[in-house]
């Protein structure tokens, strides 16, 4: 048997041990479960994650200890405001992220490659049904603002839609080129259009800069600009389905999905005259968003009175209690409207802004350390391009929590942990994922 056939051998052979399977459950049911926002998600999400845990039996390292004092300090402070009930979101929230990142470390490197496989492909099922969700106004996996038609999915919130999608796609552009693959990118680039999260566009040209850096500026340009382009045709057909007031264009939207696919499938056999092409389809993409500018002034614009006035409104909520901070659930946000009045927010839509009012100085720094722990075990990582897109995607989720509540959703935090897991040290047999000394430093 010659050597080709040994390793083809080999990577059929490859299957996903029981805690990551019990872990990549987890991150399914909370993706059809609303995000696990709510309880059931919440309870479901999490025994999934606990049980890998249990199985795994991973090793105590620094990340594991970070994850345990977040937690612990938010129970404290549920018990100092007397409510520790209200601590339970975000010691779920601590513990579903740090045991898929556990979980995901102990994957050999074939073990890995399927695991992203297996998120792309999850997660182009979540772009797929966002795009359908708006061409065929489907209520329940779509949100209405400013009078647009915006793909949720059954995730039923575009913006962490657009969070899960984008930490895909930057993902998938680092699995081997196939047919399936490049059509699963395709598709997550498009769901992301889909979504009109402008955080979500953000966070995207983010991970895509860390793959730049990490991967080289020119192998991600020629894989990332055929499914990009390929989006720009899809959701430009999409545009006049997405106001509310228009009638659905479902065969326009059909068609523009076609011929963006057949554009991200068929751009990188061009040659010469891919370059030409691009331009004319990004051209034509200008050319589209300009003529419905109107219809989507609110997308195309930073401006987000809303926040500004919760963002306001938690600064004050600090300053009151800059150390120990309101207690978990407690950051309600109340700022004048305008002509609307006084308005609630419940969320200040900036993660780290949230953890500074609820859990104060003290939980942020938690927070920030347990990134930085992180960030420092995937550093030791380096060196395959499987890990410049774990990177990435940890990068997209990072930039994007920014923007929006999204660590409130175990479904970002569950796949946030999974990609990060892709990116720490491996020992080739998936026995450990890394050493002691190779976490702690």
């Amino acid at each position: 048997m010659v050597a080709g056939e040994v390793v083809g051998a080999r990577r059929e052979s490859v299957a996903l041990p029981v805690p990551v399977l019990l872990v990549v459950a987890g991150f399914a049911a909370a993706v059809v479960a609303q995000g696990g926002y709510y309880l059931p998600g919440r309870v479901m999400s999490g025994l999934l994650v606990g049980v890998a845990v249990v199985l795994a039996r991973p090793r105590p390292n620094l990340v594991a200890a970070l994850g345990g004092v977040l937690a612990l300090w938010a129970v404290v402070r549920g018990l100092l405001e007397g409510d520790v009930l209200a601590a339970l979101p975000a010691t779920a929230a601590a513990g579903v992220f740090v045991g898929a990142v556990l979980v995901a470390a102990q994957a050999d490197q074939a073990q890995r490659e399927l695991l992203a496989t297996v998120l792309a492909g999850v997660g182009a099922l979540v772009a797929f049904t966002g795009w359908v969700a708006v061409v065929f106004r489907v209520p329940a996996w779509t949100t209405v603002a400013e009078g647009l038609l915006r793909a949720a999915s059954t995730l039923t919130y575009p913006n962490a839609a657009a969070a899960v999608m984008a930490a895909t796609a930057v993902l998938s552009l680092v699995l081997r080129p196939t047919l399936p693959t490049a059509v699963m990118t395709f598709l997550l680039c498009t769901g992301i259009g889909a979504t009109m999260s402008r955080a979500g566009v953000l966070a995207l040209v983010a991970g895509l800069l860390v793959l730049c850096v990490f991967r080289g500026l020119k192998t991600t340009v020629v894989t990332a600009a055929p499914p990009l382009l390929g989006a720009v045709v899809a959701v430009g057909a999409l545009l006049p389905t997405m106001r509310v007031a228009d009638e659905p264009q479902v065969l326009v939207a059909v068609a523009g999905l076609v011929a963006g696919a057949l554009v991200a499938l068929g751009l990188p056999r061009l040659g010469r005259f891919v370059v030409p092409v691009a331009v004319l389809l990004a051209a034509g993409g200008a050319v589209a968003a300009f003529a419905f500018a109107d219809r989507l002034a609110t997308r195309l614009s930073f401006s987000s009175p809303d926040r500004a006035g919760a963002t306001g409104a938690a600064l004050e909520l600090v300053s009151r209690s800059p150390l120990l901070g309101t207690g978990p659930g407690n950051g309600s946000f109340f700022f004048n409207s305008g002509n609307e009045g006084t308005r609630m927010m419940r969320y200040v839509h900036d993660e780290y802004l949230q953890v500074l009012v609820e859990l104060g100085a003290v939980g942020l720094v938690l927070v920030l350390g347990l990134v930085a722990a992180v960030l420092v075990a995937m550093w030791r990582g380096r060196g395959t391009p499987l890990w410049a897109g774990a990177m990435a995607a940890v990068a997209v989720v990072l930039v994007h929590s920014g923007f929006d509540f999204l660590w409130h959703l175990p479904v970002v935090l569950v796949f946030a942990g999974l990609c990060a897991g892709l990116g720490f040290p491996s020992t080739g047999d998936g026995s450990v994922g890394g050493t002691d000394d190779e976490v702690l430093g």
